[in-house]
């Protein structure tokens, strides 16, 4: 559908955006919130080795409802599907603050994922359709800021909800801003439409969920599986994967224009972007768990690290900018790259008795090549194609780096589980209990000693894995062609 930017009162506009970006700071909140949040929720709900399926199924739900979404929206208006997606997620929202056990919380997790996968794609959406092309650039600021907000603001306000309240509150803040958005958005956006006709790719969909969720359940579940389950799980992920890359191939509007690979830089950007994606999930979920579990921090000092990883990145963006305008997209990826192998460098030296600074270093210097990488990949891509593409080649890459996210958190997982629980299986219990500094107390201290060096050296693992991924980033950034700069591309 097509809507003009003169069907809106320029009196509504600032109330719409508005609304859009209380959509959108709700969504962005959430990972590091609930990322702070998880060691005080395992030690009252349990389910330690289920730990990573709280990200990976939020994450995996999101992903694969991008561009379910994008097509509903041109078929059914940006209103409807933004307000049905965001009352999806608070529905999921409510729930989750109710879990009785880590198996429930997953479950309302992924209804999350589901609504989630409306709100910042189709926000973004909404802002293109009110605003003239010069006003959108002025309006990315306002909008990139939710992003920087959250991040800061989401691991300091999960500590202390935490610990002064209830667990719960993290996911029922949500209510409030979001009731607020739908009925703003409700109120002041009036659509006047030319409805278009678009295929929805429910076939890609369904496959990509088959291949990653059981490539997911293999490697978060693989200490607990069978020999012939693993493998079993392990062929069927092949399966879907091969079957959903080659339905794209042919498919009439598919998820994933892979044909859009040909180009060196929008490949580069997307392998790119799964990486990274990857990279993150290893400092949000499993970061703090070493700062509560093995250095026996609280859930406020292990939130610590997750804000300066939010503040290394946002700083590094703002400067990436300026770097590819002076020199070029190479030079800017390239510092991200080198920024990714120092973080991940320093978390592998990490040991309890480190301290939590250490941990915050590490995850700066990981947030600053999060912010070169990533900012340069987005840039190179919608310069490398056209105005009708743009959008496309945008979605491609988000929609990579989610599925890096959502598999890296199940990778990361499976490692951490298989190194804790795999040689010598450990009472559940009382991991659990560790996570919790009212609760450790209960432990005698060679007990604690003991496990506290069990889950630093399987975090050590994780983190092994994280500097796989930011060298093999690193030789991506190398790879990208010499020469080109934002000053270096044409006009459309």
């Amino acid at each position: 559908m097509e809507v003009a930017t003169s069907d809106t009162p320029a009196l509504r506009r600032p109330l719409i955006t508005a609304a859009v970006m209380m959509g959108m700071f709700m969504a962005a909140i959430e990972a590091t919130i609930v990322a702070t949040a998880m060691p005080t929720i395992v030690a009252t709900l349990g389910g330690f080795q289920l730990f990573s399926w709280v990200f990976a199924i939020y994450l995996l739900a999101q992903a694969v409802t991008i561009p379910i979404y994008g097509r509903l929206a041109d078929i059914h208006g940006r209103k409807r599907v933004f307000c049905i997606g965001a009352a999806v997620f608070l529905v999921g929202s409510t729930l989750c603050g109710f879990a009785w056990n880590m198996e429930a919380l997953i479950g309302f997790r992924a209804l999350q994922g589901l609504g989630a996968g409306a709100i910042i794609p189709i926000g973004s959406t909404i802002i293109a359709d009110i605003y003239s092309p010069a006003d959108r650039a002025r309006l990315q600021g306002y909008l990139s800021s939710v992003w920087g907000v959250s991040a800061i603001i989401g691991p300091v306000l999960g500590a202390f909800i935490v610990q002064q309240l209830s667990w719960s509150l993290i996911f029922w803040i949500n209510l409030p801003v979001g009731v607020l958005a739908i009925a703003m958005l409700a109120a002041f956006f009036q659509e006047r439409s030319r409805p278009r006709r678009h295929s929805i790719d429910y076939l890609g969909a369904s496959l990509l969920v088959l291949g990653s969720g059981a490539l997911m359940v293999a490697l978060t579940q693989a200490h607990e599986l069978s020999a012939s389950a693993f493998w079993s799980l392990l062929a069927l992920a092949a399966f879907g994967i091969i079957a959903f890359i080659r339905h794209e191939l042919r498919a009439e509007e598919p998820m994933l224009r892979l044909d859009l690979w040909k180009n060196r830089i929008i490949a580069i950007g997307n392998v790119g972007s799964t990486a990274i994606g990857a990279i993150m999930m290893g400092i949000t979920a499993f970061l703090p768990a070493y700062v509560q579990g093995a250095m026996g921090r609280s859930p406020i000092v292990a939130g610590f690290a997750l804000t300066v990883m939010s503040v290394g990145w946002s700083g590094a963006s703002a400067i990436a900018g300026q770097v590819m305008l002076r020199t070029s997209y190479r030079a800017a990826a390239v510092l991200g790259g080198l920024s990714l192998i120092a973080g991940d460098g320093a978390l592998l030296f990490l040991q309890p008795s480190s301290g939590p600074v250490w941990a915050g270093v590490g995850a700066f210097l990981i947030g600053m090549g999060m912010g070169f990488c990533s900012t340069t990949f987005m840039v190179s891509i919608q310069s490398a194609v056209g105005w009708a593409e743009r959008g496309t080649a945008t979605s491609s890459m988000l929609f990579m780096r989610f599925v890096g996210q959502s598999v890296g958190v199940a990778l990361f997982g499976a490692v951490f589980n298989y190194a804790l629980f795999g040689g010598a299986p450990q009472s559940a219990d009382v991991v659990n209990r560790l996570m919790e500094p009212t609760l450790r107390g209960t432990l005698d201290p060679t007990e604690i000693a003991e496990l506290t060096g069990e889950i630093a050296s399987a975090l050590h693992n994780v983190y092994v894995i994280g500097f796989a991924l930011a060298a093999i980033t690193l030789v991506l950034t190398l790879a990208i062609p010499a020469g080109h700069s934002p000053h270096a591309e044409k006009e459309d």
